[in-house]
């Protein structure tokens, strides 16, 4: 199964890179987890906020095309558990060869974007920083599948 999260933004801190390899290295042959870096739009300070963010959407539904799912992290979306994704993932591994994660630019996603999406996924009702959502969308993937493999990784309280 591939997983590829197509992630809005460019030239992240050497500490968001070194987050996403560690859990990257992590994960198992039969999980192939990658990010893909989208341009953000042009924005200035009397620019058009709708312009960037669709320049953004064309790019991430053009790089979306070969997904089996395609989820959009999205503050509307439903909140889900560690062993609630766990539970998707091994419908994913069964199922899905590929699921692609999309991480929109700093004004969100266009409808365009969540129409398209099949799932819409909340990681927190917080605001997170993009380079954040990086790491801890790679650290939750890697502990959904230690929770699908019984590995102590994961305790529950």
């Amino acid at each position: 199964m591939r997983i590829s999260v197509l992630a809005v933004g460019t030239r992240m801190p050497a500490w968001v890179d070194a987050g996403v390899k560690e859990y990257a290295r992590r994960m198992p042959r039969q999980i192939q987890f990658q990010i893909h870096e989208i341009q953000p739009g042009q924005r200035s300070a009397r620019g058009n906020v709708l312009a960037a963010q669709e320049a953004e959407a064309s790019q991430l539904l053009k790089r979306a095309e070969s997904a089996d799912l395609l989820i959009a992290l999205d503050e509307r979306g439903k909140q889900w558990s560690s062993k609630e994704l766990a539970t998707e993932m091994r419908g994913w591994l069964n199922e899905i060869p590929h699921v692609v994660i999309m991480i929109g630019g700093p004004d969100g996603f266009t409808e365009a974007c969540r129409n398209r999406a099949d799932k819409l996924w909340s990681l927190s009702a917080l605001t997170l920083p993009h380079g954040m959502v990086r790491v801890l969308l790679a650290e939750q993937i890697y502990r959904a599948w230690t929770i699908v493999q019984g590995h102590p990784y994961h305790r529950d309280a």
